[in-house]
C-alpha cells in the first residue's frame, strides 16, 4: 500500500513538472467528457420544457401554415434544437425558408422570453 502511494505521488510530481502533451490531451478530453455528462445528468427539467414555446404559441397557430406548425413541433422537441434555432434565426436575424416573416418574428419573440433558461 505504501509503495502504491509513493508511485502515485511520484507520477503526479513527474507529470506536474514535466508535462506530456499526450497525457495532458487525454486528461482534458476525459475531463470534458466527465463535465458534460455531469451537466447532462444534473440538468433539471424545471428550467424549461422545450414544448413550452409550442404551448404558449397555441392560440396563434391558426395563422401558421401546416408546414410551419410541423417545423415548430420539430424545433420544440428538445432544448438544444430550440437553442440552435434561436441562435441561427433570431439572434443572427437570418431568414427561415419555412416560416413566414411575421410567424418567425412571433416564434423568436416567444423564445426570447425564455432565453435565459436555454
Amino acid at each position: 500500500m505504501k509503495n502504491l502511494l509513493i508511485l502515485i505521488i511520484a507520477s503526479a510530481l513527474f507529470l506536474h513538472f514535466y508535462p506530456q502533451p499526450e497525457v495532458t490531451e487525454f486528461y482534458e478530453n476525459k475531463k470534458k467528457m466527465l463535465l458534460d455528462s455531469f451537466a447532462e445528468f444534473s440538468e433539471t427539467k424545471v428550467r424549461l420544457k422545450s414544448d413550452k414555446i409550442l404551448v404558449d404559441l397555441k392560440p396563434k397557430l391558426e395563422q401558421f401554415s401546416v408546414e410551419e406548425v410541423e417545423y415548430l413541433k420539430k424545433i420544440t422537441l428538445s432544448k438544444t434544437s430550440v437553442s440552435e434555432f434561436y441562435e441561427e434565426y433570431c439572434k443572427n436575424k437570418k431568414r427561415s425558408i419555412i416560416f413566414h416573416s411575421t410567424n418567425q418574428t412571433e416564434v423568436c419573440k416567444q423564445i426570447s422570453q425564455y432565453e435565459s433558461m436555454l
